[in-house]
């Protein structure tokens, strides 16, 4: 898996270099109304693509979360690889939150399965069968079975995932991100009892969603 960096991800240096070129260039033909608005711009972009580094909980048992965000459901609702119904935690990620993804838990990529789709605002039910997204599933300890869904939004138009099938990587592993506004939506195997509710707001590898009961 190719590992992106700390501090600003790399999938953001892109966005930011020509940003901060094109600021540059109207800075150097004195257009210093374009020249601020364009500052302005790179510094939201870098700001977008920040990638701080988190600490997890030092209770291994707990899921964490893979997404920054809102939790805007929880609730059971059916698999998307298995169609069981499981329990599942919805996050929402506006522009201003940390958008690279991480692993709730130490395990396996047993299947990633991209399904191409539409761009309803991700807070929408029908986001989660409608819209862009890439399905991941992961064997954790115990052989437990764990799927995330990152969902393209409104904004979002293109999903990166790092991952590769056969990866084993640990809780709080970043294993990819999506770009400008989003959803992520983690469902549990059995057994285990939500932390979390509706409204609260998360971190990506800190934030601990559920516990083993």
């Amino acid at each position: 898996m190719r590992q992106p960096s700390v501090g600003v991800s790399l999938e953001g240096l892109p966005y930011i270099f020509l940003s901060a070129f094109a600021t540059v260039c109207f800075a150097i033909l004195d257009c210093w109304f374009m020249t601020v608005v364009l500052l302005g711009l790179t510094a939201f972009i870098g700001h977008f693509f920040r990638d701080p580094e988190r600490v997890a909980p030092e209770d291994v048992d707990a899921v964490v979360s893979p997404a920054d965000g809102k939790v805007i459901k929880v609730e059971y609702a059916a698999d998307p690889l298995t169609g069981e119904s499981r329990q599942s935690i919805c996050i929402f990620m506006n522009v201003f939150n940390v958008h690279v993804n991480r692993m709730p838990v130490s395990g396996k990529i047993e299947r990633i399965r991209y399904i191409p789709g539409k761009y309803f605002n991700a807070s929408f039910d029908k986001a989660s069968t409608d819209n862009e997204r890439n399905v991941v599933e992961i064997i954790g300890k115990g052989n437990q079975r764990f799927t995330m869904v990152q969902i393209a939004g409104l904004i979002a138009r293109r999903i990166v995932c790092w991952a590769e099938k056969s990866d084993k990587l640990k809780r709080g592993d970043r294993f990819g991100l999506i770009k400008f506004g989003s959803r992520v939506d983690l469902y549990l195997p059995e057994g285990y009892k939500v932390l979390v509710q509706v409204g609260d707001h998360v971190a990506a590898g800190e934030t601990a969603l559920a516990h083993k009961a």
